[in-house]
């Protein structure tokens, strides 16, 4: 299958799944421009990899799905590719012990996506605000960053800007930026970096 980025929804819908479709229709109703590529259904490194050439230049982003021990707190973590996520840092920084990868019903319950498909545009059908949104650091860096639209058979390219100004507050979410080391920086991370709400430009 040929990876072509072609701008906006596509043309025909048929076939697509209606939450798919939703994000089309919420993007486009605030307004914000976005780039999209459609591919088989990217489990693999190597399709991985194909998808996120054509978007460049947007960061790669991991999206993961974690909450605490009690699994009372939950958390969308949107990290850059090159890292990893260890517990220690990020639960310091939002005072939320022991993290781990929340179980499966939950994502599906709160931000209607299933395993592979993960994307911050789930929190439009988090109605109830019961995923709070994490941001690494060099992610809101970036001019663009690159998305599932709660699918993983296509991908978006959009402007991290519109993001935070527009698709954010339409949802009622708010995010915590967080800062997270490299693979050369294990364990050093700097607690004055923590930020809320910041006024991104």
């Amino acid at each position: 299958m040929e990876l072509i980025l072609k701008s906006g929804r596509p043309e025909n819908t048929e076939g697509r799944l209606e939450k798919e479709i939703a994000v089309y229709d919420l993007l486009d109703s605030l307004g914000i421009t976005y780039e999209r590529v459609d591919h088989e259904a990217a489990f693999t490194m190597e399709a991985c990899q194909a998808v996120d050439e054509v978007l460049a230049p947007a960061i790669v982003c991991k999206n993961l799905f974690l909450c605490n021990a009690q699994k009372t707190k939950f958390y969308l973590l949107m990290i850059s590719e090159g890292k990893k996520f260890k517990t220690k840092e990020i639960s310091h920084q939002i005072n939320s012990p022991r993290l781990s990868f929340a179980p499966l019903e939950y994502m599906e319950e709160y931000l209607d996506i299933t395993p592979g498909s993960v994307s911050v545009m789930g929190l439009m059908n988090d109605k109830e605000n019961k995923v709070a949104l994490l941001i690494d650091e060099d992610v809101l860096s970036e001019e663009y960053f690159g998305c599932h639209p709660c699918i993983n058979t296509s991908s978006l390219r959009m402007k991290t800007k519109d993001l935070i100004r527009h698709f954010l507050p339409a949802v009622h979410h708010e995010y915590t930026a967080v800062h997270l080391e490299g693979e050369n920086q294990e364990g050093k991370y700097a607690e004055n970096n923590i930020g809320k709400n910041r006024d991104y430009r």
